[in-house]
């Protein structure tokens, strides 16, 4: 390999550096199935959501990928070759010693303006092959180029190699940097040596993981005290440098927060914007509600100042303020004149306080111990006031209390995660009162399970909430520990379980509210979500994105109609509906006629090439199922998932049946799939229903004109109009028939009566 060389020549590529698969044992990867099926699944998870058209593969083994990430990626696969291996026109690009290549060709027609274009080449020596296929693809105006190659990257290897074998066994944290330095992953580790030496272990990487690996060009790591500083060290390295490969904390700053500014005479109000150096926040709160009603208390029992005069000790004894209408109604103590000391205001601000921070039981103890004073001392009306704050502080302490009093400083976490999300909900308990409630949302970049979510997760709430609780309860055991933390519960009863039950309830409903917000601006995510569904319950090789439903509608056996109803991404594509009626059944013999309608609903979908469905469900149970797989799978040899549909007794939506063996997957009847599976099945009998009344209507109208060819219906209403019946049209002479319908048409119905 010439590296000067390849560089060189990469460089001339737009865009570079551009995506580079490196494998540490190169030489051996085409003679090794499982290395080929490792490089296949991490380029198809590189490029599957790019919308390539055309990959074009350079011989000899970069036909062997490139072949195989055209069909994963349902694009159209186009060699390039040196000169005379192709078919006649072929247009050509040459080069000479210098790029180390002579030339290479493509089909002319094999790429059109407008596709999406990989290109794509195994084990690089110098690379002018790439660039020169890489020009010959920019000659036919495609809409955009991608390259892709595989370069053996011994030195690279062996660099992080040594870094490994120098790894110390300790807690700390770890930083992968990629070819321009920048870090794309930070993690932490109880020991380094260990974690990070597990990426580069081949059998328990998953596909996400290779892909990260395969961009890794260099190591750092911290060694820190204990596994505690790792977790804090962590999370700030990945807020300030926001790596590609981490979990990402989508994180809503717009909750308001309560601000007490620090002036002399401090306000306090609303607000969703921190301003550093404003005054001291708490919060954020989630709950609207909660915290309106928390201000209104405040509102209630302490006149603060709304203002936004400048008061300092000398303003305030200069005399230049009037009081206000707030002053008047007895909603503002009006330190501006001085009606209150200093000191007495800053009382209610440290009431203030301890009623944000939770901490009532204490204030109210303080109340109460004044009120007393103040009695003894006769001032009856400071102590009436007194009494009417300890009144008010009880009855917000009661109706926001939801555990024991004895339980107080505890941090909460409950966690709810899918493929792709993580939620975390906290609440912190001061004195059997939630006293702050939030939820964030992490989004899953590589394969985190629940614990490191919710370690990280602890670690960003404590810290945003300052909060110093020596207890947190979480819902399953874990071996991390926190910083400050010294008792870590997992409760089985009681009242801390029933906190427990409380945070998952929160964090469920956060979760089922983010999804039906996303499903609004977003429907298609809904659909693509319940198919997956479908997918996972009938153990389907593909996502069912057309569903075929038949159903048969006969008395017993006359007037025998079938239909199918088509849902296409889940829903109804009236187009496609289909009526049949059946020809080869006599009497009423359901599964018959379903296999007529099966056969030729697919006889013809095969003679037309038009596309068929992932999923045939029958309106019926096994037999009809059974009826349909004898159709689809032994005379058509297709391999289509069918399912049945079930009623109960009071005909409704009830069961599906997957399977051969008729295997019953139970519907919840408040679930989406019940849902769509009620919609499929009601559509296809209201479809099949109606084509059998009209087909029934119209046979029981018809008269015995409709059977005489030549005589339509203008014909017919002007015979019944004039003659009145089939009988008296019978009877009538040449001559009056001539006179009614005409003389051709006449000579008809002659004919028919003879």
């Amino acid at each position: 390999m010439n590296k000067e060389l390849l560089l060189k020549n990469l460089r001339s590529i737009p865009d570079f550096p551009i995506p580079g698969i490196l494998f540490r044992d190169v030489t051996s990867l085409f003679k090794n199935a499982e290395c080929i099926k490792e490089l296949d699944d991490t380029l198809y998870e590189m490029y599957k959501d790019c919308g390539i058209t055309k990959v074009v593969g350079i011989e000899s083994r970069g036909f062997i990928m490139g072949a195989s990430l055209a069909i994963r990626l349902g694009a159209g696969f186009v060699p390039a070759r040196k000169p005379g291996k192709l078919p006649a026109e072929t247009i050509s690009e040459s080069y000479n010693k210098e790029y180390g290549t002579d030339s290479i060709e493509i089909h002319k027609d094999a790429i059109e303006e407008g596709d999406v274009v990989l290109i794509h080449d195994d084990l690089l020596a110098t690379g002018g092959t790439m660039l020169a296929a890489y020009n010959l693809v920019q000659k036919m105006k495609p809409s955009k180029v991608m390259v892709n190659f595989i370069i053996e990257q011994t030195a690279r290897m062996d660099y992080i190699k040594s870094i490994l074998n120098n790894l110390p066994d300790a807690p700390g944290c770890y930083q992968y940097l990629n070819d321009e330095g920048t870090i794309i992953y930070v993690g932490k580790a109880k020991n380094l040596k260990r974690r990070v030496s597990s990426y580069f272990n081949k059998e328990q990487q998953t596909m996400k993981t290779r892909l990260l690996v395969s961009k890794i060009a260099d190591i750092k790591y911290i060694v820190v005290n204990s596994e505690s500083d790792a977790l804090l060290l962590e999370n700030n390295l990945i807020k300030k440098h926001k790596p590609r490969y981490n979990v990402l904390l989508k994180d809503d700053k717009t909750y308001p927060s309560i601000c007490i500014t620090g002036e002399y005479f401090p306000r306090l109000f609303k607000t969703r914007k921190i301003v550093p150096g404003v005054g001291r926040y708490y919060g954020p709160y989630s709950n609207a509600g909660a915290l309106n009603a928390l201000l209104q208390l405040i509102k209630e029992m302490y006149p603060l100042r709304t203002c936004r005069l400048n008061l300092t000790p000398e303003t305030v004894r200069s005399g230049k303020f009037t009081p206000c209408l707030e002053y008047q109604i007895k909603n503002c103590c009006a330190p501006c004149i001085a009606a209150t000391s200093h000191n007495e205001y800053q009382q209610y601000i440290e009431e203030i306080r301890e009623i944000l921070r939770g901490d009532i039981k204490k204030l109210t103890a303080a109340i109460v111990e004044e009120m007393k004073r103040e009695a003894e001392n006769l001032n009856f009306e400071k102590a009436q006031i007194l009494k009417e704050r300890y009144e008010l502080i009880e009855k917000f302490r009661t109706r926001s209390e939801v555990v024991s009093p004895i339980i107080s400083n505890v941090d909460v976490f409950a966690i709810e995660s899918d493929e792709k999300s993580a939620f975390i909900n906290f609440l912190h308990i001061t004195n059997g009162c939630i006293n702050q409630a939030f939820t964030i949302e992490y989004k899953k970049r590589l394969d985190e399970n629940d614990e490191e979510l919710l370690a990280m997760g602890i670690v960003e709430m404590r810290e945003r909430f300052h909060s110093n609780a020596k207890e947190i309860i979480i819902p399953f055991e874990t071996e991390f520990s926190i910083e400050g933390v010294t008792t870590i519960t997992v409760p089985q009863k009681g009242e801390k379980k029933r906190l427990l039950a409380l945070s998952q309830l929160n964090v469920k409903q956060y979760k089922a509210d983010r999804m039906k917000m996303e499903e609004k601006l977003n429907p298609e995510q809904k659909n693509t979500r319940l198919m997956k569904e479908i997918q996972q319950e009938l153990k389907m090789d593909k996502l069912p994105i057309t569903i075929e439903c038949f159903d048969n509608s006969n008395i017993q056996g006359s007037d025998a109609v079938a239909a199918c109803v088509v849902f296409h991404k889940l829903k109804p594509s009236k187009k496609d509906y289909r009526k049949y009626i059946i020809k080869t059944v006599v009497g009423p013999d359901d599964y018959a006629s379903m296999k007529e309608v099966v056969r030729r609903r697919y006889s013809r979908a095969i003679e037309e090439g038009t596309p068929l469905p992932q999923l045939i469900i029958a309106d019926g149970g096994k037999g009809q199922m059974e009826a349909i797989r004898e159709v689809v799978e032994d005379e058509f040899h297709l391999q289509i998932n069918i399912a049945g549909l079930t009623k109960d007794g009071r005909h409704r939506t009830s069961e599906l049946i997957v399977g051969k063996g008729g295997e019953c997957i139970g519907l919840k009847q408040n679930s989406a799939l019940f849902k769509l599976m009620t919609q499929i099945q009601d559509e296809v009998h209201r479809f099949a229903i109606t084509f059998h009344r009209d087909k029934r209507s119209k046979r029981q109208v018809a008269s015995e004109l409709d059977t005489i060819k030549g005589i339509g219906e203008k014909s017919k209403q002007a015979l019944l109009t004039h003659f009145k019946s089939v009988k008296r049209i019978k009877e009538a002479t040449a001559q009056e028939l001539v006179a009614v319908v005409g003389e051709a048409k006449a000579k008809i119905l002659l004919e028919a009566w003879k």
